[in-house]
């Protein structure tokens, strides 16, 4: 149902993103993501490296990584992917917001909420 290839929209040394490789439903499951997570007071060391671009918000003492494709879906503020935290299950789980076809990148808004759209943290500088 997806897989990693490369993106126009990443700038990173990589270049990757999440696509769609069939037709997917609106309210669809695309993925489910394992979580590692970590207390915020920890999170001063991850700054400190590559990681902390990837690191999301995960209730309100801790942080995650997340693994996965998890980590390499990229930002819009007009996305067509959603995710649900589980924290019963320590995952993220991925829905389509809208249908999404064969070849189109899966975006998600990494503000977390599909239609708020603050500038975050690389289009504030």
């Amino acid at each position: 149902m997806i897989e990693v290839k490369t993106s126009s929209l990443s700038d990173g040394e990589f270049n990757r993103g999440v696509f769609a490789t069939c037709d997917i439903a609106k309210g669809t499951m695309v993925h489910e993501a394992p979580v590692i997570a970590y207390p915020n007071d920890q999170h001063p060391h991850i700054e400190q490296t590559l990681l902390s671009d990837y690191a999301f918000e995960y209730g309100i003492k801790h942080s995650a990584i997340l693994l996965g494709y998890g980590m390499l879906f990229n930002h819009s503020y007009e996305p067509n992917a959603t995710y649900e935290i589980s924290f019963e299950k320590h995952t993220f789980d991925f829905y389509a917001y809208t249908d999404i076809k064969a070849g189109e990148e899966i975006l998600i808004n990494y503000n977390g909420d599909e239609n708020d759209k603050e500038l975050l943290w690389f289009d504030q500088e």
